[in-house]
């Protein structure tokens, strides 16, 4: 048996003494349109929002290799992943060691890609990839990537962490309690005239609007529709669903594309324990709310 192969990570962590610095390389609409249904296929790009996806189709940097270049050697360290725009390449594994090029297992081409696991992890390649023509491949690297990911990240929880200070039943909440809160927000996109929530309804998350514009109505007993305030970013609704089990109250409808941030009442209990413990704590302002 081989000696087994230590994987190791670098620390990803924001710091505002490092400004993130988005990566824009010029590509044509075509190109883009390319590099992006790549990416969609691939199960490590599928969780990436619209803005993180443009991220990484702008980092993407054009690399030309030859016919019979060695693009990736197996066991080498893996610190790129790889879009095929045009060209081929063979896929090759060795059992034999770095010196025996091995048994060809699968190819490439335009539309391929490879070398995923390089953005997650510092660990070594497992196969070999050759050129067959001469081919141009889309290269982003590890720390360009996980850059992206952590900056969204950190930029989101600082949003949701400002918003979550003004909401006034959670006031009382320690920075940490909001920290958490944060990072358990989802995000949810609804085209024009969809429903986020329908008057009656059970009541189970509640929501923030990140970007976007919604319409609230209310019909009364007797079937007429009253159309109440509009909401836009920053607005809230559906906080009290993290209070009781009552039916929604009226029915919020996106007006155009609406992105929300959502919160379930199971995920809140989970993280901070029984609502009525923020009750007790913020009684005054729970009797406003």
């Amino acid at each position: 048996r081989g000696r087994r192969v230590s994987v190791s990570a670098e620390s990803m962590a924001p710091s505002a003494d490092d400004e993130f610095v988005k990566i824009d390389i010029p590509k044509s609409n075509d190109q883009r349109a390319r590099i992006h249904s790549a990416i969609s296929k691939n199960f490590l790009f599928r969780s990436l929002d619209d803005e993180q996806a443009k991220d990484v189709v702008d980092a993407m940097a054009e690399k030309p290799v030859h016919a019979g270049e060695v693009v990736i050697q197996q066991g080498g360290v893996g610190d790129y992943f790889y879009i095929v725009e045009t060209g081929a390449l063979d896929v090759y594994v060795s059992k034999a060691g770095p010196a025996d090029r091995g048994v060809k297992v699968t190819d490439y081409v335009a539309g391929g890609s490879f070398g995923e696991l390089a953005l997650m992890y510092n660990a070594p390649r497992a196969a070999t990839i050759v050129a067959t023509a001469d081919s141009v491949l889309w290269a982003l690297d590890r720390v360009t990537f996980r850059r992206i990911l952590m900056e969204r990240t950190s930029r989101k929880r600082r949003m949701y962490e400002n918003f979550l200070e003004e909401v006034p039943l959670l006031i009382s909440l320690e920075p940490y309690e909001r920290h958490k809160i944060a990072d358990a927000l989802e995000s949810i996109v609804f085209q024009d005239g969809e429903e986020v929530v329908i008057q009656g309804g059970e009541g189970d998350r509640f929501y923030m609007i990140e970007s976007g514009r919604a319409n609230v109505s209310q019909t009364d007993p007797s079937g007429q529709v009253h159309h109440l305030i509009g909401l836009s970013k920053g607005d809230y609704f559906g906080e009290l669903a993290l209070l009781n089990d009552q039916p929604r109250a009226a029915t919020v409808t996106a007006q155009g594309r609406l992105k929300v941030a959502a919160l379930g009442k199971k995920a809140f209990v989970r993280l901070l324990g029984p609502v009525v413990e923020i009750i007790k704590r913020n009684a005054t302002n729970y009797q406003k709310v």
